[in-house]
């Protein structure tokens, strides 16, 4: 146990270090950040795994050791604990006055009834009768104990911390966690690889390949403001198919829910979340020919307060063939887009909600990037290729929905309007109704060895020899111990003593009784 209490300590000093510095599964940017801020002592803390400290070999080392004493301390207090239940309760001891709690009386009684008053009085309890010789007759005695529920439901913590710290670790190895961005009114995600995610973050044992499949289309959705533009609810109405109907070929049947903060749709072992909103705002580029086309697509906020967001929808030229012109002609329209504007000559956002969207546009011509392979935000583009002069801006104006800017080609970019995208995130944990199960049982082991308290009892009975032929009699002996504490055992002592001893015909057979 000192070994399994050091180990713990060490345990919670080696994950300091993932609560002060930023983690590279939790948030890359800060810890590139960090990097920037302290360039001469982040690359040794790197080396030392502390950016990822929950992934390390030395914090692996130290959990698992953990275990391993863990294990080493319970078993054995286990197999100890399980031959004491079958074990009788120890023999009454010689001398019951030097116990903490004693009292002994002669009752009017004989000794087959004495034994039954004492057996009636001591149901419930575990209870070994044996014959007495100690004294001048044969007598009997009784040996009682109660409380072996307070060591169970401290093995039974022990144990359950250990199937709940194993439990974790099936979630780490089998578990996934993706975030997802769907457009609301139709716009639909399925759950059959990683590519269809935003980010990703697998368990150590998946690779991505054999995801439960599932699907989701976000029909509906609505955000409601308190008047501070604080969010007061989000609430997404979704259809879903779970991999049942998608293996029965029902893929025109959707299952209705309704989905909010904190009320998760759980589907084929796998939990989805509402996490957040945004806006993709939508544009249509009429190219000179006549030929259209639309784009749709997520805005970042950048104010979560206001959501007053920036993005960049690409576009490229429709029928060239030629890849330098292609390349040449393509077309980006970035800017800042306010859910409610200020209605000033510089666009900002004064509320959360769309009551006034208008949105502040460049639009860029030239080579956005989109042919050489490398992957790019879809937020923004390319900033060397605006400082090389690859990207020219060729318009700018503030728009709202109906509202168009024409280029000096004769390309006219219209904003259309604006929809709401959800923020969606996946959790998949193997492991989670096996860490409910061990938390419950935890408690209920850890309420058991609080509240139980383990204590013994012994009576011992002795005939009086009466030579006249009078009235049988026994000399009855109690004693009591309280194995753990002896808090509260006194006034149950003495509720025993007093329904074996305080008969209105018992005599004392001691003056230094007590309790």
């Amino acid at each position: 146990m000192r070994t399994a209490l050091v180990l713990l300590f060490l345990l919670a000093l080696a994950a300091l270090p993932g609560a002060l510095l930023p983690q590279r599964s939790l948030n890359q940017r800060l810890v590139e950040q960090y990097f920037a801020d302290n360039p001469s002592i982040a690359p040794l803390l790197d080396s030392l795994g502390f950016f990822d400290v929950f992934a390390a070999p030395w914090f692996a080392a130290v959990y698992l050791l953990l275990m391993v004493s863990l294990v080493g301390c319970v078993l054995p207090r286990t197999v100890e604990h399980a031959r004491a239940l079958r074990a009788a309760p120890v023999a009454v001891p010689r001398n019951l006055s030097r116990l903490p709690h004693h009292g002994s009386a002669e009752l009017p009684v004989g000794l087959d009834e004495a034994a039954a008053l004492v057996r009636g009085r001591l149901r419930g309890w575990r209870v070994a009768e044996r014959s007495d010789d100690s004294g001048d007759a044969a007598g009997r005695s009784f040996s009682a104990e109660k409380g072996y529920l307070r060591e169970a439901g401290n093995l039974l913590f022990h144990l359950s911390l250990i199937g709940l710290l194993v439990m974790f670790a099936v979630g780490k190895l089998f578990g996934y966690e993706g975030q997802v961005i769907v457009l609301s009114g139709g716009g639909q995600f399925c759950n059959t690889g990683i590519l269809g995610y935003d980010s990703f973050r697998a368990g150590l044992r998946v690779d991505g390949t054999e995801l439960e499949p599932f699907c989701i289309r976000v029909d509906d959705f609505r955000a409601e403001y308190e008047q501070t533009g604080q969010p007061s609810s989000f609430t997404a109405w979704l259809g879903y198919q779970t991999a049942d109907d998608l293996a029965a070929g029902r893929t025109d049947s959707w299952r209705p829910y309704t989905l909010a903060v904190n009320h998760p749709l759980r589907v084929d072992g796998s939990r989805v979340y509402l996490l957040g909103q945004g806006y993709a705002p939508r544009f249509t580029v009429t190219f000179p020919d006549g030929q259209q086309r639309t784009g749709e697509i997520q805005w970042r906020p950048v104010d979560q307060t206001t959501l007053l967001s920036e993005g960049a929808t690409k576009f490229e030229p429709p029928g060239v063939t030629d890849d330098e012109q292609r390349r040449t002609r393509q077309l980006a329209v970035t800017g800042l887009f306010a859910p409610t504007s200020s209605g000033g000559e510089v666009v900002t956002s004064i509320f959360p909600d769309l009551r006034n969207p208008e949105v502040a546009v460049d639009v860029l011509r030239g080579d956005l990037g989109l042919d050489d392979g490398r992957g790019q935000s879809i937020f923004q583009v390319d900033q060397s290729k605006i400082d090389s002069g690859e990207l020219v801006r060729v318009a700018r104006a503030n728009l709202v929905p109906g509202q168009s800017v024409t280029l000096d080609d004769g390309t006219v970019v219209t904003f259309d309007g604006v929809r709401s995208f959800v923020s969606l995130q996946v959790s998949h944990d193997p492991g989670q109704v096996g860490v409910l199960v061990f938390a419950v049982v935890l408690l209920a082991g850890l309420g058991a060895s609080l509240s139980v308290r383990r204590r013994r009892f012994w009576a011992r009975l002795t005939p009086v020899a009466d030579d006249g032929g009078g009235p049988a009699r026994t000399v009855v002996e109690v004693g009591g111990l309280a194995r753990t504490d002896r808090a509260g055992y006194g006034e149950e002592f003495d509720r025993l003593r007093a329904d074996l001893l305080d008969a209105p015909t018992a005599a004392p057979a001691d003056d230094h009784e007590e309790s």
